[in-house]
C-alpha cells in the first residue's frame, strides 16, 4: 500500500531535521532543539523524557551535551551521575566520554584523570568495544571505525594532557611516551616535547620536533602540526640545546609512575599472567615491554 501524500511529506520532514518519528517526549525534545533551536526548552523535555523512561540513554545524553552548550556543565554532570544508572549497559561508555569532556571543561582534573584510567582498566580487561577489535564512531556526521589501539592512544593522550595541566610533567611524559608507542601522531609527539622541556630534556625534545619537520610522524604533513612544531622550536633556540639526554629528572620520578597507575594497571602489565581463553587485547602484549623497561 503506498504511502499518502501527508505521510511522505511527514517522513520528509523529519530525514530533512534529523528527527526520530513519533510524538513521545524524547522526539518532541529533539524538535524543539533541532527544529526550534531552543535549547532551554528542550533540556525541559529531555528532563520529562528520562523522566517517563522514553529513550533514556539518548535523552540523557543529549540534554548533557546540550547543557554543555549552555554552559551548564556542572548540572550535566550531577544529571549523568544521577541517572546513568537508569541507562542500558551500552550507553554507559558513551556516558563516560561526555562525563571526561565536562570534567575538563569544569577543571575537575582529578576527576578527568580517575575515569580515563578506570577507561584504560576496561580496555585492559576487554570490556570496552564489547570485547571487538573495533568499534564504529561519528564525527561531523560521518561514520567510521576506530580500533582498539587508536582507542587506547587517545585516551592516554587525553590523560598525559591532564596530568600537564596539574603541572605533573614526570607523570605526563611516561604517558605520552606510551601512547606514541602504540599509535604515534604530531599532536602527541609534541604535547611530549613540552613535558621534556619542563624537565630540560632539550636533546630529545629537539630531536621529536625534528621528526616531525621531516615528515617521519603520522600528521606531520597537517599545515597546523608543523607550524606548532616550528614554535616549539623556535621556543627551543633560548634553551641550552645542547644538554645532556640525560639530565636530572625529578626526585619525584618513580612515585610519579605509582601515581599515572595508581588503579594497578602497571602491576597488572608487568605481572599478569594470561589465563586460558584469556580476553586481555593484543594492544597490552605490545606494550608489556615497554612497562617492564620502565619498572627497571
Amino acid at each position: 500500500m503506498s504511502l499518502r501524500k501527508s505521510e511522505k511529506q511527514e517522513m520528509s520532514y523529519h530525514v530533512i531535521h534529523k528527527l526520530p518519528p513519533g510524538d513521545s517526549p524524547y522526539v518532541q525534545a529533539k524538535h524543539v532543539q533541532l527544529v526550534h533551536k531552543d535549547p532551554d526548552a528542550a533540556i525541559v523535555l529531555f528532563w520529562k523524557a528520562i523522566h517517563a523512561g522514553d529513550r533514556v540513554d539518548s535523552a540523557l545524553k543529549d540534554m548533557a551535551i546540550v547543557m554543555k552548550q549552555q554552559d551548564r556543565a556542572e548540572e550535566a554532570i550531577d544529571a549523568i551521575n544521577s541517572f546513568r544508572d537508569r541507562c542500558s549497559k551500552q550507553a554507559q561508555e558513551s556516558l563516560d566520554n561526555i562525563l571526561i569532556d565536562l570534567y575538563k571543561k569544569c577543571g575537575r582534573i582529578e576527576e578527568q584523570i580517575e575515569l580515563l584510567k578506570q577507561k584504560l582498566w576496561m580496555i585492559y580487561h576487554g570490556e570496552a568495544f564489547n570485547g571487538k577489535p573495533t568499534k564504529t564512531a561519528r564525527s561531523h556526521g560521518k561514520k567510521f571505525q576506530v580500533t582498539v589501539k587508536q582507542e587506547t592512544s587517545r585516551i592516554l593522550g587525553n590523560l598525559g594532557w591532564a596530568y600537564m595541566q596539574l603541572g605533573n610533567y614526570v607523570a605526563a611524559e611516561v604517558v605520552y611516551r606510551k601512547a606514541q608507542l602504540i599509535d604515534p601522531d604530531v599532536n602527541k609527539g609534541c604535547n611530549l616535547c613540552l613535558c621534556l622541556i619542563e624537565q630540560s630534556q632539550y636533546l630529545e625534545a629537539r630531536t621529536i620536533l625534528e621528526d616531525v619537520m621531516m615528515g617521519k610522524l603520522p600528521g606531520s604533513e597537517d599545515p597546523k602540526s608543523r607550524t606548532r612544531a616550528e614554535q616549539i622550536l623556535l621556543e627551543l633556540g633560548g634553551a641550552n640545546s645542547h644538554a645532556s639526554r640525560s639530565s636530572p629528572r625529578l626526585v619525584e620520578s618513580s612515585s610519579s609512575l605509582e601515581d599515572v597507575f595508581s588503579q594497578g594497571i602497571e602491576r597488572l602489565l608487568n605481572d599478569w599472567v594470561p589465563p586460558h581463553m584469556s580476553r586481555r587485547l593484543p594492544v597490552f602484549e605490545e606494550i608489556s615491554p615497554f612497562m617492564n623497561q620502565l619498572a627497571c
